[in-house]
């Protein structure tokens, strides 16, 4: 029997996200790897589910993805879970990916849950088209990336933590400009769920003086500066006095 890699989204929040698919893949695996084996641990209990369960995380994943490629090799089938939503979306789970298409090894990623598309859709900001950047280099290449995304006219997606909202809610209406309209979106899925709108600025303010919990995700609406109008452009008429 051939072996294969299964990718298995888990709820952001509610357990009642997660898909009767993705459930019985999780029940029929040989191996279940977990981020966080505590974590995953409360919601295979939850859903009666047995499967043998170890560790597979950002600090072992370069040691353990080549390993693992070689038990599906042999004819396993392991699922990949993270603590919430899909991996290698800002999580672990692209190396294990990664290696096993290298070696020619079937990986199939269940359809599921993820925070920043239901953050997206909801902010009432264009979704059109987007970028999404997970986490913001904490320190090197930030200002460079700052830079370049305040230029995007696509919406874009940030990931963030409660404790660095504020920071990074200030530099973003650095930036950007503090008229720039945004979204943080706060606990996806969860009962607490919450959507706070407005400017860049408005926003900064604000969570100066309300720190948040829980997961975050900024939306924040494309640059749409329109650029000025070439000399052929204008040569042909096609201009407004």
């Amino acid at each position: 029997m051939s072996g294969k890699l299964y990718l298995v989204p888990t709820p952001v929040g509610n357990l009642e996200d997660m898909t009767f698919r993705a459930i019985k893949v999780l029940q029929e695996a040989d191996l279940i790897l977990a981020e966080d084996t505590r974590t995953s641990g409360v919601l295979l209990k939850h859903y009666d589910i047995k499967t043998p369960m170890r560790s597979h995380h950002k600090f072992n994943e370069h040691v353990e993805a080549p390993k693992i490629a070689e038990r599906i090799e042999g004819g396993e089938v392991i699922a990949l879970i993270t603590d919430a939503g899909t991996p290698g979306i800002s999580d672990p789970g692209f190396m294990l990916s990664r290696e096993c298409a290298r070696l020619g090894i079937e990986v199939e990623c269940l359809p599921g849950a993820t925070a920043f598309v239901p953050a997206l859709v909801a902010s009432g900001l264009p979704c059109d088209r987007f970028v999404f950047e997970g986490f913001l280099p904490p320190k090197k290449g930030r200002a460079t990336r700052l830079e370049m995304l305040a230029k995007d006219p696509r919406t874009v997606v940030i990931y963030e933590s409660p404790l660095r909202l504020a920071r990074t809610l200030r530099q973003l209406s650095d930036y950007f400009g503090g008229d720039r309209e945004a979204c943080v979106c706060r606990e996806i899925s969860k009962l607490h769920e919450a959507y706070h709108r407005g400017s860049l600025s408005e926003l900064s303010s604000h969570f100066e003086l309300n720190q948040p919990k829980g997961e975050i995700v900024i939306v924040i609406k494309g640059c749409d500066d329109k650029p000025s109008k070439t000399p052929s452009e204008m040569d042909s008429g096609s201009f407004e006095l």
